[in-house]
């Protein structure tokens, strides 16, 4: 059973394991909050994870040990069981999902653990690891439901008050639930008035569902940037723990997500993870209540598969009105791209790529087709643009 002294033995276990996180003033967030993060992005292994993981490690005992343990996860608890079982001289193996970003599983290995990719997403993973252990006789290390996994993620709950007594939000990315499992608890019992939200990507929303319906649920499937947290069933003793202290839980789609890293990238020149962001991304569009509050949104990794990034910041600027689309049904004769350039250009548009295209069966034979892509400041400017090229006769046909 978890308890508040269980978490503060943690937390003196994993003293001199973790990096001490400092919470970055972030007002920019959310201008009607005060925004503060808590970067467990810049721990080692690039995610809170090794604070569950190491501290779990620490309990077991000899026998346990000298079985090996095996582990599933996402990428970043497999690095923390990794890092953790090296330590302690313990061999590990890790069953990954196969679309797990390259870095996560290269990362994984360099950290001493053998690698187990398995089709399918962490559920299947999870089978996989339980499969094993029993034919291998390996210790088995939870990737959240475990009691002494969710001490070593509330260490971080302890640190919150220390660092801004006077919080009165925190924000926290959930998966299978492990982290706010932890971070509720500490917060909860030792400043009942705060009030401490979870944030899950929309297309795996498993512990929204879960509390929904009073009852664990195994979504039939789940799709997000936000690898992270893309579990299909929460755990039982999380969903008990967040049900009880938890006091809401939203989603944040793929396009706020995007925002999200984009601005912790340009804003604090934080790289964060689509799971690590989802807490910002909540403030900054204002899922949860935070307006006047001294808020805390906990950014639980860094370890983002840089093959999708250029397309993540992409998006980002598209959900930001930093970057604007534009497609023209235009007379083919000369001066009509001059016309339309000029346009942008006094309105302070940035041209970056043009198609135009004459042959396309849906268009008048007198006609062509201009697309173009700009930068832009945000949505506003966007809308200048769009009416300026209305008021001047151009069809615009997306």
């Amino acid at each position: 059973m978890l308890t508040l002294d269980c978490i503060y033995r943690a937390s003196f276990a994993l003293k001199n394991v973790i990096r001490r996180t400092d919470l970055i003033y972030a007002p920019q967030i959310n201008s009607e909050s005060q925004i503060y993060l808590k970067p467990e992005n810049l721990q080692y292994t690039g995610s809170f994870k090794l604070r569950g993981a190491c501290y779990k490690i620490s309990r077991l005992t000899d026998e346990e040990k000298a079985k090996g343990v095996i582990a599933c996860s996402a990428g970043n608890h497999a690095q923390g069981v990794a890092l953790g079982a090296t330590k302690h001289g313990i061999k590990s193996l890790i069953c990954l999902p196969e679309g797990a970003p390259i870095s996560k599983v290269e990362a994984t290995k360099r950290y001493g653990a053998e690698v187990c990719l398995v089709p399918g997403v962490y559920d299947d993973a999870y089978q996989k690891a339980l499969q094993l252990k029993e034919e291998k006789g390996y210790t088995f290390i939870h990737p959240f439901d475990d009691e002494y996994v969710i001490a070593g993620q509330g260490t971080i709950g302890l640190e919150l008050l220390n660092q801004l007594p006077d919080v009165e939000v925190v924000i926290v990315p959930v998966g299978g639930g492990g982290l706010i499992s932890g971070v509720a608890y500490a917060l909860k019992s030792l400043k009942p008035d705060v009030k401490v939200y979870g944030v899950q990507a929309q297309g795996a929303p498993s512990m929204l569902r879960s509390i929904e319906h009073a009852k664990r649920e195994c979504l039939p499937s789940v799709s997000t940037v936000a690898d992270g947290i893309a579990v299909k069933e929460p755990g039982e003793h999380t969903f008990e723990l967040c049900s009880k202290y938890v006091d809401g839980i939203v989603t944040v789609t793929e396009d706020e997500i995007c925002a999200a890293i984009l601005t912790l990238m340009e804003q604090q020149k934080l790289i964060a993870e689509g799971a690590g962001a989802v807490s910002v991304a909540a403030a900054m569009f204002n899922k949860v209540p935070v307006a006047g509050k001294n808020t805390i949104c906990v950014v639980s990794g860094g370890n983002i598969d840089v093959t999708i990034l250029s397309r993540v910041i992409g998006r980002g600027l598209d959900m930001s009105g930093r970057s604007y689309t534009v497609t023209l049904d235009l007379h083919d004769r000369p001066g009509e791209l001059m016309g339309v350039a000029a346009i942008i250009a006094r309105l302070g548009g940035n041209i970056i790529s043009v198609l135009h295209e004459r042959n396309n069966n849906n268009s008048n034979v007198t006609a062509c087709f201009l697309r173009l892509v700009m930068e832009t400041r945000n949505a506003e400017h966007i809308m200048q643009i769009h009416n300026a090229l209305l008021e001047a006769g151009y069809s615009i046909v997306d």
